[in-house]
């Protein structure tokens, strides 16, 4: 299914002592790999939030494979796993600069109505985009 790419650079503020990335942060890595990939379809969090959809996080995996480091260039590589109904789950690796994998994980988040806080289906606007 459709992959995006998106590379950063490792803050200090999200390494310890050693100048190692907290373990913590990859969540938020995968965030921004899932925001990115949306924004490549020409949507964004703040459009899907202002029409009403809400889509959080239900289910959230990382497995570690290598550290990365301060001042490291890392790339989120996300992968939609299967068309989107009412949940929509991604896959990732983070890679660094040399091309080692650092961290695999996947994320299932569920589409809710702002409103009610009620499960809904995928907005049609989103699988249109995808069959582009």
């Amino acid at each position: 299914m459709q992959l995006n790419s998106h590379s950063f650079r490792v803050r200090y503020a999200e390494t310890d002592q050693m100048g190692v990335v907290y373990h913590g942060n990859y969540a938020q890595y995968l965030e921004m790999g899932r925001v990115e990939w949306l924004r490549a379809l020409g949507i964004t969090y703040k459009s899907m939030e202002d029409s009403g959809v809400m889509l959080p996080v239900i289910s959230l995996h990382i497995d570690y494979k290598k550290s990365a480091l301060y001042d490291d260039l890392l790339t989120v590589e996300t992968r939609l796993k299967s068309r989107p109904m009412v949940k929509i789950a991604f896959e990732y690796k983070v890679v660094n600069e040399a091309g080692e994998l650092l961290a695999t994980g996947h994320t299932v988040l569920a589409f809710m109505d702002k409103n009610t806080g009620k499960p809904i289906k995928c907005p049609d606007y989103i699988l249109e985009k995808l069959e582009d």
